[in-house]
């Protein structure tokens, strides 16, 4: 049975709870057509525990916020899965390839089973601790479209903030100079100028 996270904690399909935020999400993902073309076509790799996250989810998320009725170009899309058993740099470099070539769109193929060796951490045991460790809270978050067409959220850290239109930098991940040059050099308030971003204060004409 599949599970759905949300503020870390997983629940089973079909167990009623407080399950406002990931449905407003996911009929977020289902009204946008061409991201559900991109998760069709990612489901098609058969990756194990795959998910399009990062901003494939956030930006949306940030659109609604703002009430933009165009979609916010992404700089990449990205698309996670887990496979200790697969780990080479360059099947994941083949895979974006086959992708990019199919469609035209900027796919980025990481298998998050080897990610730890870039920040020189333990091997990580699953696709959620992986992302535990992203540099923001709200990047950290995802979805996946399984063969019935359902759609699946990913959220280890919780979409409450996501949702506030919050931009906060996660302490597992460790350094927060990291997290301040992200921010300066993504310029998300001059998309997205209602954002609160951690420590850069109120928005001054669209900066940061």
């Amino acid at each position: 049975m599949r599970t759905q996270i949300e503020n870390g904690e997983k629940r089973k399909e079909g167990i009623e709870g407080p399950m406002d935020d990931l449905e407003r999400v996911r009929e977020w993902v289902r009204a946008d057509a061409w991201r559900m073309s991109a998760l069709r076509q990612a489901r098609a790799l058969r990756l194990p525990e795959w998910w399009l996250a990062a901003g494939f989810v956030r930006n949306l998320v940030w659109d609604r916020l703002h009430g933009y009725s165009v979609a916010s170009p992404l700089n990449d899309i990205d698309l996670v899965y887990f496979d200790p058993a697969g780990s080479s740099e360059s099947i994941d470099r083949e895979r974006a390839s086959r992708l990019r070539d199919a469609s035209s769109l900027p796919w980025s193929v990481k298998n998050q089973a080897r990610m730890h060796e870039r920040h020189g951490h333990l091997p990580y045991v699953s696709i959620e601790e992986a992302l535990s460790v992203w540099v923001e809270c709200e990047t950290a978050v995802g979805v996946t479209l399984d063969d019935d067409d359902c759609l699946h959220l990913i959220a280890p850290l919780g979409l409450s903030s996501l949702l506030a239109g919050r931009v906060t930098h996660n302490p597992r991940h460790g350094d927060p100079e990291v997290f301040r040059r992200r921010v300066v050099a993504k310029g998300w308030r001059r998309q997205w100028p209602q954002l609160e971003i951690q420590g850069f204060g109120k928005a001054r004409n669209g900066c940061y």
